[in-house]
């Protein structure tokens, strides 16, 4: 057998306990404040990411994802580089919420943001009530 086929099927077979690891994990409903603050694209795709990841390996897991500071253009319609990731993770029951305060500061309104994204007064408030109800807390990127 040629060396780069030894190679290949080697990395397939060391590679498939990886593949079903992020399989499912738990089906318990694990409830989850995840927490943004940067905007840029490769963020932006980034947390799409995540959420899917967290998705695939806890399906029943409830989770609100905060963004404030220069998050904000995440779920802004004419900013948002993952529009499509936001509307598909919103039919699969995440909550979307960004923060009055920094849309005050950014001169933003509700009408401004993607259709079913949430407000709430202040999104660091709402990370300690949600910690304070015992929400696992996650923060966004590496």
């Amino acid at each position: 057998m040629k060396p780069i086929v030894r190679l290949v099927l080697l990395v397939f077979f060391l590679g498939s306990p990886l593949v079903l690891a992020a399989q499912v994990v738990d089906e318990e409903v694990h409830r989850v404040v995840f927490q943004v603050t940067k905007g840029e694209t490769a963020d932006q795709e980034q947390v799409i990411g995540q959420l899917n990841n967290i998705l695939r390996a806890l399906p029943n897991a409830e989770i609100e994802v905060i963004c404030h500071g220069t998050a904000l253009p995440l779920v802004l319609q004419a900013k948002s580089e993952v529009k499509e990731g936001i509307t598909d993770l919103l039919t699969r029951g995440v909550v979307f919420a960004a923060c009055e305060n920094t849309m005050r500061r950014a001169k933003a309104s509700k009408e401004d943001l993607i259709p079913g994204v949430i407000t709430v007064p202040s999104g660091l408030a709402e990370i300690i009530i949600r910690q304070e109800q015992g929400w696992a807390y996650i923060k966004a990127g590496n």
